[in-house]
């Protein structure tokens, strides 16, 4: 081969691997576009302990992704509500069959990293539900949100004391199943 086709050759092999570094860094950007619009929503709760769906690890998930598991409406009187209001959010007997609990306790933590623990067997309490919505609109954090657990306490009146009081955990953002 002459020095001439040598050269030939050479520049075609540069401009191929122009051209594949060129469609390899554009796949690469549409990949990380695609995975930040993925995770544009921010993760508003952790699940963690003895569940099926957190046997391998954490469960974090979105607002979106938590009421996909089964939204409940419950209008109630709260002694931090001046009247009766109406709250949806994620059914916690939906969320319970959903996790497949296997802990008898849940440990809840706040924003603020305030802390209760309440039997797993609350969960399947009627009416209870992890409130993420306000007459219909997300709960923000001024209102007790993301997430504020709620008894249906006009509903079953032997709900109505101190100790579920406490356990009515608002700005919730983790959820530990344990023993």
């Amino acid at each position: 081969m002459s020095q001439s086709q040598v050269c030939i050759v050479l520049s075609a092999m540069q401009r191929w691997a122009r051209h594949v570094s060129c469609i390899l860094f554009t796949a690469l950007l549409g990949l990380s576009l695609q995975a930040a619009t993925v995770h544009a929503e921010p993760v508003i709760v952790t699940i963690s302990g003895m569940t099926s769906k957190t046997a391998t690890g954490d469960l974090n998930l979105t607002l979106s992704e938590f009421e996909a598991i089964g939204m409940q409406e419950l209008e109630t009187s709260t002694p931090w509500h001046k009247e009766k209001t109406r709250f949806s959010g994620v059914s916690g007997s939906k969320l319970s069959a959903y996790l497949k609990v296997t802990g008898k306790n849940v440990k809840a933590r706040a924003l603020n990293d305030y802390e209760i623990v309440m039997p797993a067997s609350d969960l399947l309490i009627e009416g209870f539900i992890f409130a993420t919505r306000i007459d219909g609109k997300p709960m923000s954090v001024r209102e007790k949100g993301p997430i504020f657990v709620l008894y249906p306490f006009d509903q079953n009146p032997e709900l109505t004391n101190e100790v579920i009081f406490g356990r009515s955990i608002w700005q919730l953002r983790a959820l530990h199943f344990g023993q």
